[in-house]
């Protein structure tokens, strides 16, 4: 139970990463350079917030540079791509996509290619989850974005894969925080190469910006670690159906807090996703 506490932890954390993402869209933009700005900005974020949890200490291998690397650069594909979808369509629309992705590739990378059981559990905790993800979509779709939309998808589910590939290696490797850390700082690395390409068309954020891609960094970074700990023990087919749904019940709750009343859709959501759940977490078969 250890470490389905420490995916309730990131399911709390991750509550916070779109709306961190969606308001810094809001104050910045969403064009290339924004989109830039906010992977150098969360990077650094994120490699300060590991540091002091991995106690300043640094190490490498060859392994763990080529995955991290190859990581850092989905990220910063991902960035830019929800930019650019939310731009377009609906913060529940752009979950939609986000949340399915994170959740089915490495669902089905760890069926496939890491021999993990398919059991009744697993079937019915995300045959729930889509249909509480499926509840939450409203209207608000503009037109040629299609690529964004699939970029999202696929690239915070490629998030999970690489992270399992990383797990999974037998390779010589260095610890989960420091392969996070390197992570953000390739991350950091590429998108300040970027930015001094495009030094003409760089505009500084203001301070809300700032604010919101720091949050946005710190806490996808760490939640991202804390993953990588409970992926020691459980299996990817289990994880990401139950980081989804729970960051839904964890979105519903937090808006509630704030004083917007849920719809009959959104309840109806939450409590689909939370049976998922309990399904996953209690069901042996």
């Amino acid at each position: 139970m250890y470490h389905y506490g420490l995916l309730t932890i990131s399911v709390i954390m991750f509550g916070f990463q779109f709306y961190f993402n969606d308001m810094y869209k809001k104050e910045n933009g969403s064009d290339s350079v924004s989109a830039f700005v906010l992977t150098f900005i969360s990077g650094v974020a994120g490699v300060i917030s590991l540091l002091l949890i991995n106690g300043f200490s640094i190490e490498a291998t060859p392994f763990t540079l080529i995955i991290s690397s190859v990581s850092a650069c989905n990220s910063i594909l991902y960035s830019f791509c929800s930019l650019k979808a939310l731009a377009r369509i609906n913060l529940s629309l752009y979950s939609l996509f986000a949340m399915l992705g994170g959740m089915v590739l490495p669902f089905f990378q760890g069926i496939i290619f890491y021999n993990e059981d398919i059991t009744v559990a697993k079937i019915l905790c995300m045959i729930f989850v889509i249909l509480a993800l499926g509840l939450t979509v409203e209207k608000g779709e503009k037109r040629g974005g299609t690529l964004y939309y699939a970029g999202v998808f696929v690239l915070n589910g490629m998030s999970g894969v690489l992270s399992k590939i990383f797990k999974e290696s037998a390779y010589d490797k260095t610890s989960d925080a420091m392969y996070s850390i390197w992570i953000a700082m390739f991350a950091v690395l590429i998108s300040g190469i970027v930015l001094l390409c495009m030094l003409k068309k760089l505009k500084l954020p203001n301070f809300k910006a700032l604010l919101y891609g720091v949050g946005y960094g710190s806490i996808t970074r760490v939640a991202n670690y804390l993953l990588l700990i409970a992926l020691a023990v459980l299996p990817a087919s289990v994880q990401y159906p139950f980081i989804t749904g729970g960051v839904m019940i964890v979105s519903t709750v937090f808006s509630v807090i704030m004083g917007q009343k849920p719809s009959k859709k959104e309840v109806l959501s939450v409590a689909l996703s939370f049976v998922g759940i309990l399904l996953l977490v209690f069901i042996p078969i």
